[in-house]
């Protein structure tokens, strides 16, 4: 892969857009678009792991993302330098490379359903063993594909909200990048490519939106038959590696220090998974600063800054020490999984103990229990009210959906997608508020 290629500042489906702005680089102008936008500010009320706070004040999707974009960005810088520093020649300065990275982890997690990862597993209920395996068979007989909801997934669905034209909508979506888009694809293959986790980046909807994107960016096709298979595996953008390194990084060690704040792990706890991380200096360094700190939550802070910090100095480290496995596209899996022992064995430790404590705590539970039910009644309501728009009970669901999602689909395929469309966008707050009313359980003041 080429870098020139590679930062591609063309924009998706706006190719004939006026040149760059003044004062904004194109990069700039696609971080800016995404600070603006309104999924973006739905992250606020979107759970990270922990229900939206009360009187103590955890990570939200929001607070959790601007930390990614600001790890990310640190990584893009300085990757950048080094890729200039051997390449002095290509068309962008080292600061777009971080503005990219930053950009695509402002992005990372807005295609996420209301309820974090939890509304994910409940989309995948609905349709493995709930109400929703009615619809396979004629979904299957008019030719669609099963596996994007039975193993739905936030990346395939940022990767269309990012991309697809919605009803009265600009082409291109928010018309990004070609770079920032590339950055942003996690899992560059469809959910026709049979995967032990799952996971997948692009819906059968957006596979051609896949296809562009790579042949722009020159990201080769991993598959034996290349760009010629039907459902082709492209290798993934270099600079993806450092906005899931960024997300790793963040989501990890932040979920500890919100676990102590809960006071599901101790302080001891918490330093005891934190300390590991550190090179022996730093350690001493780290225990000099926090022996003149008295007050505990300070000191947990300094310690997860500390622990940042090595964390992203070793991901650049690792980076660089596999760029020609990277820019070839025969790295396997991720910076962190290649750092050096000890970081690794740490973050081994830390997501034990995550898994263990904190993502089965009762108050984590809770939110995946209602999640299932508030799921499988909109999804229900909303593919019903497609298939049989003439009732009086369709009309008025028809009457709450915003005019940008398109209700009108002849396919079932397109009836489901866009019911998840619509979900996929609302806030816990909302999808809660509206599955009470259409219920009965809220009804307004009479």
């Amino acid at each position: 892969m080429d870098w020139a290629q590679l930062m591609a500042s063309e924009r998706f489906g706006q190719e004939e857009s006026a040149a760059e702005q003044p004062g904004r680089t194109d990069y700039q102008r696609d971080y800016d678009r995404l600070i603006f936008s309104a999924p973006f500010r739905r992250l606020q009320n979107k759970t990270q792991v922990f229900p939206l706070p009360g009187q103590i004040f955890v990570h939200n999707r929001l607070t959790h993302t601007l930390e990614v974009s600001c790890v990310g960005r640190s990584l893009g810088n300085a990757i950048g330098r080094a890729v200039k520093a051997e390449e002095p020649e290509l068309p962008f300065d080292f600061s777009d490379v971080g503005t990219v990275v930053s950009a695509a982890c402002l992005a990372h997690d807005m295609g996420n359903p209301p309820f974090g990862h939890a509304g994910e597993r409940a989309i995948h209920a609905y349709f493995t063993e709930g109400a929703g395996t009615r619809w396979r068979e004629s979904l299957e007989a008019e030719g669609g594909r099963w596996t994007d909801f039975v193993h739905y997934d936030g990346n395939a669905n940022g990767l269309r909200l990012l991309t697809h034209t919605f009803c009265g909508r600009r082409p291109g979506g928010y018309g990004l990048t070609y770079a920032t888009i590339g950055s942003f694809i996690k899992y560059p293959y469809t959910s026709a490519k049979e995967c032990e986790t799952g996971k997948f980046g692009c819906f059968a909807s957006e596979e051609e939106t896949l296809h562009r994107v790579a042949q722009k960016l020159g990201l080769p096709a991993l598959s034996e038959e290349g760009e010629e298979s039907e459902h082709p595996e492209y290798a993934r953008h270099p600079l993806v590696y450092l906005v899931e390194a960024a997300d790793d990084i963040c989501y990890q060690i932040m979920d500890l220090e919100d676990a102590y704040k809960l006071k599901i792990l101790s302080q001891e706890e918490c330093s005891e998974l934190l300390y590991p991380f550190l090179t022996d200096t730093e350690r001493e360094e780290a225990g000099r600063v926090i022996g003149r700190l008295s007050d505990d939550n300070e000191q947990i802070a300094y310690l997860r800054g500390k622990v940042v910090n090595r964390l992203t100095l070793s991901a650049i480290d690792t980076f660089l020490a596999h760029r020609e496995e990277i820019l070839s596209g025969t790295f396997h899996g991720s910076l962190i999984g290649a750092m050096e022992e000890r970081q690794r064995e740490a973050y081994r430790e830390a997501r034990e103990v995550a898994f263990d404590r904190i993502y089965y705590a009762g108050e984590v539970l809770d939110i995946e229990l209602a999640g299932f039910r508030i799921f499988s009644s909109l999804l229900d309501n909303l593919i019903e009210a497609q298939r049989h728009p003439e009732r009086a009970y369709s009309k008025l669901w028809f009457n709450r959906i915003p005019s940008q999602y398109d209700m009108s689909s002849p396919t079932l395929y397109g009836k489901i997608q866009s019911a998840l469309d619509y979900i996929s966008g609302m806030t816990d707050v909302y999808a809660l508020d509206l599955y009470r009313k259409f219920t009965g359980m809220s009804l307004p003041a009479i």
